[in-house]
């Protein structure tokens, strides 16, 4: 208890907030289930009904005619990894623990340790899940050809960052408007259903169609990932940098709102929620 801590230099204490965090993430892997092998099979799960779900929606009301040139089980998952990635990244940054919560009483744990292993690990299930399904359609069904796989990974990193920042901000505005935060969050998630434009596809939509997409990050990394999966697509109606500039920026307006709420931070907020 009286025991004096010597200040670390700054390697030191960048190697433990790193063990911090994959403590943190290793919990956060275990919260759905006591089995981290379990909670990535579920996951899996989730994703290959979306998958079905949309396979059998198109070909019912015969849409597979105005998807892209090529495998049509990839044109679908390049929009369902993205989506699930984006959402759900989002949604565990924003049930991260807060400066109120009772983690937040151990001296090195803090808020950004929480939000970054929050983030870490949901990108640790949804790559997996998505090779794991990959491999699997590969191996069963037929050999996955992907153009730019490098290009492509780097659209669901950047839709991952952008659900991690948007997340953020979410985070910061939860102790000041708690009900506020949790119906926002339920709405973009089922927004982002349509707006992400992962049924559609960019080149072929009409311009004022488009403007109803073209505002969302998410819709340009889908649109993007798919120039990079197939090779007789060339997105012109997306944009790489639009969607990088709006992550970054809201990922500093949510840090600064969440260092904000950090230095007001109240015990009584948990009563609130």
């Amino acid at each position: 208890m009286f025991q004096q801590t010597a200040p670390k230099r700054n390697l030191g204490t960048a190697l433990a907030n790193l063990e911090l965090i994959y403590h943190s993430v290793v919990r956060n892997v275990r919260k759905t289930h006591g089995n981290a092998v379990m909670s990535i099979l579920m996951n899996m799960l989730q994703a290959a009904v979306f998958v079905i779900v949309f396979y059998v929606m198109f070909s019912v009301l015969g849409l597979r005619s105005s998807a892209l040139r090529g495998d049509f089980l990839i044109y679908i998952m390049s929009g369902i990894f993205l989506f699930i990635t984006n959402t759900k990244t989002m949604g565990a940054v924003v049930a991260s623990d807060g400066p109120s919560s009772p983690m937040m009483k151990h001296a090195p744990m803090n808020t950004l340790i929480s939000i970054a292993s929050a983030a870490l690990s949901t990108l640790y299930i949804q790559v997996l899940s998505m090779f794991a399904i990959l491999l699997i359609y590969h191996v069963l069904v037929t050999p996955v050809q992907i153009d730019d796989p490098i290009g492509a990974f780097a659209m669901l990193l950047l839709a991952w960052f952008n659900g991690l920042a948007i997340g953020v901000v979410f985070l910061a505005l939860k102790p000041w408007f708690p009900n506020f935060v949790s119906v926002a969050t339920l709405v973009y998630q089922r927004a982002n259903m349509i707006a992400s434009g992962k049924m559609f596809v960019a080149n072929t939509m009409p311009s004022v169609i488009l403007a109803m997409f073209d505002w969302n990050p998410l819709f340009h990394c889908i649109d993007q990932a798919r120039g990079f999966a197939f090779i007789n697509y060339q997105p012109r109606n997306s944009s790489i940098e639009y969607a990088l500039i709006v992550g970054i920026v809201l990922l500093m307006i949510g840090l600064m709102g969440e260092f904000y709420t950090r230095r007001h931070a109240s015990v009584s907020w948990g009563a609130r929620r």
